[in-house]
């Protein structure tokens, strides 16, 4: 059984097969901390940190000292999103600090987000409870591939919505097409950022941790 952080930290990974570079994407630890902890420079980490990383590998901090880990890597879930008048803020959970769910087959962990969407206002496309995957390829901005596709999105005051976008009326502004045919389309909407969905996953497929 592990001893110290460091050597936790070192049975994780080899147990696991994961890198230390998923685990900085899955937590929000500077990659290079993490690097040092893997090598056994720096048994530097605070409190918040050790909670995070023991939670990247699936369970408590006392399983992950206690080198139980699961070779299932998981994926966190960011906070709550909607589509209709009322709609959560994103980061409901701080960094990282809350619920994980089973990375589902066949998706890659590396860097992939999953937000739970809240409420009746994307039927019949999302129910509430479902989870949405997604990948921030840059950290503000609207990359030019996601126009037309449905896309988890922060608008300029930082609220979430899941929406189809389309361009706006002039460079900088887009419009955001509900999903449900009854509800209100969004025009000329200044975007933060805007990230497609790489996958859509019933809330009765989803495993949580």
């Amino acid at each position: 059984m592990p001893r110290t952080f460091i050597e936790a930290f070192q049975h994780a990974l080899a147990t696991t097969g994961r890198s230390v570079r998923s685990i900085s994407l899955a937590t929000g630890v500077p990659y290079e901390r993490l690097k040092q902890v893997a090598r056994g420079r720096s048994a530097t980490t605070n409190a918040d940190d050790a909670y995070l990383i023991a939670r990247a590998f699936g369970g408590t901090y006392e399983d992950f000292m206690q080198g139980n880990v699961s070779a299932k890597p998981t994926i966190a879930i960011a906070g709550k999103v909607g589509a209709g008048a009322h709609v959560p803020v994103f980061d409901a959970y701080e960094k990282g600090d809350g619920p994980q769910v089973e990375c589902p087959p066949g998706l890659s962990y590396n860097g992939v987000v999953a937000v739970e969407v809240e409420g009746d206002s994307m039927e019949p496309v999302f129910s509430a409870g479902d989870l949405l995957f997604y990948t921030r390829d840059t950290h503000d901005g609207v990359p030019d591939d996601v126009i037309g596709h449905r896309c988890v999105v922060e608008d300029a005051s930082g609220m979430g919505w899941v929406k189809q976008v389309k361009l706006g009326s002039e460079p900088g502004l887009f419009n955001l097409i509900s999903l449900n045919p009854s509800a209100d389309n969004m025009h000329d909407v200044k975007l933060n950022w805007a990230a497609r969905v790489r996958l859509h996953w019933p809330a009765e497929l989803a495993r949580k941790t």
